[in-house]
């Protein structure tokens, strides 16, 4: 059985080489293992944000996944482990699945997850199907997370990682019963700690270098920079479109520049002068208008989800009670979750939770087992 190895260039992808490479199966033998990365963005695609551009210095991209030190250090640790290694270009394909997406979301006003978008529609997608054309039957990456099978019906369990403070669960909602048959991830059973220590112990060329948290495509960290140049290149302008920014009760408070410069519970960058602090508490893209309260009002109890993935089966009609995640530093939530026809549901949590976010994703756990999730609608 040989197992492809999705290798981002990082410390966590490295280990799971290293560990699949010293396991045994029965009988003694080691499984065949083949590292593979995907190229996914060219990070001097966009040169407004490299610096390249009069009056925009931003200096170079490095240390995220897909730079191409990255590349060079998963190709580095392949070749210390004496593995195969590849480099798969999916660049037209995340543009299309991932980045587009992105892009169309924020100007909408919503606040997107290119990473959940990117797990299911590329690495668990795309990336198996490549794993089979060189005749890999498993893929294994280096999520925290675990998998399990129930061994009465058959099917496939997702489970939060024993270690909380990393778990990836939550942008893992969305995988298919075929994709996690498929999957491995050796670190779901591991703490960072651990897995720092079992790369140094391997002496692993990457086991001192630094995470990287930012989105991978977003060199700057800004996503509204982002947006623009992108715009920029495929000929567009970022259209600038004032709208009313209105008070809970709806009185006019002032005018902001477009939709797309806000995401709820955003405090910093509302051009407001006010007594008490305001966050952003509602984005109405179709009518141009972004609400502004305090912390309190930030609070809700209801939510609508969309595209639902249930990875336990469930029936339209039915309602469960669940932990509720709205976002990944979010611990699950007591509430109410009833499954609806055409893959949605209703959320109502036990208490009011902070900043319930459209284009967020809302994920549903019994304990620490994900039962389904999808993308946040509508709040209210």
């Amino acid at each position: 059985m040989t197992i492809a190895v999705a290798m981002s260039g990082g410390v966590d992808s490295s280990t799971v080489a290293a560990i699949l490479t010293e396991k045994h199966l029965p009988g003694g033998s080691f499984p065949p293992v083949v590292g593979l990365t995907m190229q996914l963005w060219n990070q001097r695609r966009l040169p407004a944000l490299q610096g390249a551009t009069e009056g925009l210095e931003r200096g170079r991209a490095s240390g995220r996944c897909c730079s191409l030190d990255d590349v060079y250090d998963a190709r580095r640790v392949a070749n210390f482990l004496n593995i195969p290694y590849y480099v798969v270009s999916l660049e037209k394909r995340f543009e299309n699945d991932v980045v587009r997406p992105f892009v169309k979301q924020y100007l909408a006003g919503q606040t997107p997850i290119p990473c959940s978008h990117c797990n299911t529609e590329i690495k668990f997608d795309q990336f198996v199907e490549t794993a089979r054309q060189i005749g890999a039957e498993r893929i294994a990456t280096g999520h925290y997370a675990r998998i399990g099978q129930d061994k009465l019906t058959g099917r496939f369990r997702l489970f939060a990682a024993v270690d909380r403070a990393k778990d990836q669960s939550y942008f893992l909602f969305g995988l298919t019963q075929e994709q996690l048959s498929r999957a491995i991830f050796p670190l779901g059973e591991l703490t960072k700690p651990q897995v720092r220590a079992i790369a140094r112990e391997k002496k692993l060329p990457v086991a001192e270098k630094p995470e990287s948290q930012e989105i991978c495509f977003i060199p700057t960290g800004s996503y509204r920079e982002f947006i623009a140049a992108y715009l920029a290149e495929q000929g567009e302008t970022m259209e600038r479109r004032p709208g009313e920014l209105v008070a809970t009760d709806g009185r006019v408070l002032g005018e902001h520049p477009g939709v797309h410069h806000f995401t709820v519970g955003q405090r910093k960058g509302l051009g407001l002068a006010a007594g008490s602090p305001l966050y952003v508490t509602a984005i109405d893209a179709p009518r141009n208008r972004v609400t502004v309260g305090s912390n309190e009002a930030l609070f809700k109890r209801r939510c609508r989800v969309r595209e639902v993935n249930w990875i336990r089966p469930t029936v339209e009609g039915v309602t469960l009670e669940a932990g509720v995640r709205v976002r990944n530093r979010h611990a699950p939530r007591p509430a109410r979750v009833e499954a609806l026809e055409n893959r949605e549901a209703t959320v109502e949590f036990a208490e009011p939770q902070r900043a319930i976010t459209p284009g967020q994703a809302a994920v549903f756990y019994d304990g620490d087992e994900v039962i389904g999730g999808g993308w946040i609608a509508s709040v209210g």
